[in-house]
């Protein structure tokens, strides 16, 4: 059965399982990179509290250049689904092109912060030399040689729109593998690899990075035939950037704005190291768990786009409403491993100091899990029906408006050690809360806007 026809036809329920599973896969396994890195970097022989404090202050930007690539890619993935929707393959080639046309535009950028923006970036946060160092090491490697986790961003999304996740996720799958087996070699040192440290960290991720992308590009090449490919249709095209941002542009705010927050919390915990670190490594088992709905929301885009470009309200329906089961379902999930075994986390990282704090931060932010998954199908929902500023709306609540400030009132109480900590915690409980409500309004608004009107 051909791509087209399987996005048309297999029951919406079944479709997105079968599309769904690998992008979960592909997005828990990119989530495992950072995991993986502060796990390795915890247990180095010296240095391994100021390393792991290094990594979390260098994670905000790390989450930016992520941001852009899959904002960028939502943004081809919903506008290249609607148009093979609409049977039109020559725009499709022009929307695929371009994307990659402004993939070169951010891999630019990206290399010149490394070279030239990253060392007064890590200090902003810390005044320790050490952790200043380790950074700045760490991250001028990943924006340099960033150009691997951009353009396998790009390609991902342009198997996913047509129905090809499963090679999207061999692509992250390659990716992890060699990763993880890096790490160890590259930091600890074995054989005649000299040991590197946090260097060796950031080597062992962006190796693993361009491995994913160069497979997936060879991917895209031989296997979406449903339009066209080649240089020409890199030619930047005005419009159809314009379209591809009108409905990415929102997807990378809100990536864009959770680097923001974790940036935000690290300033508002600066009177506190250990407390600092431990919401960085919470972050990472937060972003594991958050992963699993985006990856569900990036075949929930896709599938609701594809029945908006045919005018099917039900498969419309349908994918609104498994999308939202489905996506509570592992997030329930989420929080029953986050609450029974928070110990093994805070072992797996070697936390030392900072292991009250992290065990405290899993215990009380994990309740978030369910309402922080359903706004993300929200957002996903809202992408496929052109809910741009609904999707901007949400993410701005969720990551700015409400988070920020709640955090900064509760920090005032925070300098009383391990409880003052724990009220800073429960900003993100409440702040899932109030934008999932509002999620929720805006969704019946664009469904009475947008799909009780097609014919």
């Amino acid at each position: 059965m051909a791509e087209s026809n399987k996005m048309k036809d297999i029951p919406v329920n079944k479709l997105m399982i079968q599309m769904g599973i690998p992008m979960i896969l592909s997005m828990a396994l990119q989530a495992v990179y950072n995991i993986v890195d502060s796990a390795f970097v915890g247990n180095m022989r010296t240095g391994s509290e100021a390393a792991l404090n290094a990594l979390t202050l260098v994670f905000p930007i790390q989450m930016l250049m992520v941001a852009v690539g899959i904002g960028t890619g939502v943004g081809t993935n919903a506008l290249l689904a609607r148009t093979l929707g609409q049977g039109n393959n020559k725009k499709a080639a022009k929307v695929a092109g371009n994307s990659l046309f402004l993939g070169v535009i951010i891999y630019v950028v990206c290399l010149i912060f490394g070279i030239s923006g990253v060392k007064a970036y890590i200090s902003s946060q810390t005044v320790d030399p050490q952790v200043i160092s380790m950074g700045t090491s760490y991250l001028r490697i990943c924006c340099v040689i960033s150009f691997g986790i951009i353009f396998f961003s790009l390609f991902e999304k342009l198997l996913q729109a047509t129905g090809r996740s499963l090679y999207s996720t061999i692509g992250q799958v390659v990716g992890a593998v060699v990763n993880i087996i890096l790490d160890p070699i590259m930091i600890y040192g074995i054989g005649p690899v000299p040991e590197m440290g946090v260097q060796g960290a950031a080597y062992a991720t962006v190796i693993g990075q361009a491995a994913s992308a160069v497979l997936l590009f060879i991917f895209h090449m031989k296997l979406n035939k449903e339009f066209e490919h080649g240089v020409k249709y890199m030619k930047p095209n005005a419009r159809i950037i314009k379209e591809i941002y009108a409905i990415g542009l929102p997807a990378i705010i809100a990536q864009a704005l959770m680097s923001m927050m974790v940036y935000a919390m690290n300033l508002i915990l600066k009177f506190s190291p250990s407390a600092q670190t431990a919401y960085g490594l919470f972050y990472k088992v937060q972003q594991f768990v958050l992963f699993l709905a985006f990856g569900l929301r990036d075949a929930i885009t896709p599938i609701i786009a594809f029945a908006y470009g045919m005018g099917s309200k039900k498969r419309i329906g349908d994918g609104i409403k498994y999308g939202l089961i489905y996506t509570t379902v592992l997030m329930i999930l989420g929080i029953l491993i986050t609450e029974i075994f928070p110990d093994a986390f805070a072992t797996l990282f070697n936390s030392g100091q900072s292991r009250e704090y992290f065990i405290g931060a899993m215990r009380i932010i994990s309740i978030s899990f369910i309402f922080a998954g359903i706004n993300v199908a929200y957002q996903g929902i809202y992408q496929a029906l052109d809910g741009g500023i609904e999707s901007l709306v949400i993410s701005l609540l969720r990551q700015l408006v409400i988070i920020l400030p709640l955090a900064g009132i509760f920090s005032i109480f925070a300098r009383n050690g391990q409880m003052g900590v724990s009220l800073i915690w429960w900003a993100f409980p409440i702040t899932e809360l109030v934008a999932c409500m509002a999620g929720y309004a805006f969704l019946k608004k664009i469904k009475k806007n947008k799909v009780e009107n097609l014919n």
